[in-house]
């Protein structure tokens, strides 16, 4: 960009043009504004810089948080664990319960395989004193 554009283009920011809200029946003038393109530029811009930050600031110091997808309370993670904890012990148990169902339901039909323990106990004598 040459020297002279540039100069012509902070020229036109510079420049000032007047707004004029009128009436249309009477051709009155209502409101007259006189802008800049950097003016419009600068207040567009802090517009949105304050809309920003006041969302921001909602949803910051609000209950609105909790509404967010994985932003929670602190003590919901906690919470979390314990309930995972508490679930995993009932499906131990659960499990158990449903494996001594299934035994004395087989035992009661007479299913089972009966094994019988055949090892050979050698047990030391002791003897008994009489004093």
């Amino acid at each position: 960009m040459s020297k002279a554009s540039q100069v012509s283009s902070f020229k036109r920011l510079r420049n000032r043009y007047r707004l004029v809200v009128m009436n249309d029946d009477t051709y009155e003038e209502v409101v007259t504004f006189k802008l800049s393109r950097i003016s419009v530029y600068i207040m567009l811009s802090s517009i949105f810089v304050i809309l920003v930050s006041l969302t921001v600031a909602l949803v910051m110091f609000t209950p609105l948080k909790y509404y967010i997808p994985g932003y929670g309370a602190a003590s919901g993670g906690m919470e979390y664990r314990s309930l995972k904890y508490k679930v995993d012990s009932l499906e131990k148990q659960m499990g158990h319960q449903i494996r001594y169902i299934d035994n004395i339901r087989d035992v009661l039909s007479g299913d089972t395989k009966v094994q019988l323990d055949t090892t050979i106990l050698e047990l030391p004598k002791v003897e008994i004193s009489n004093d």
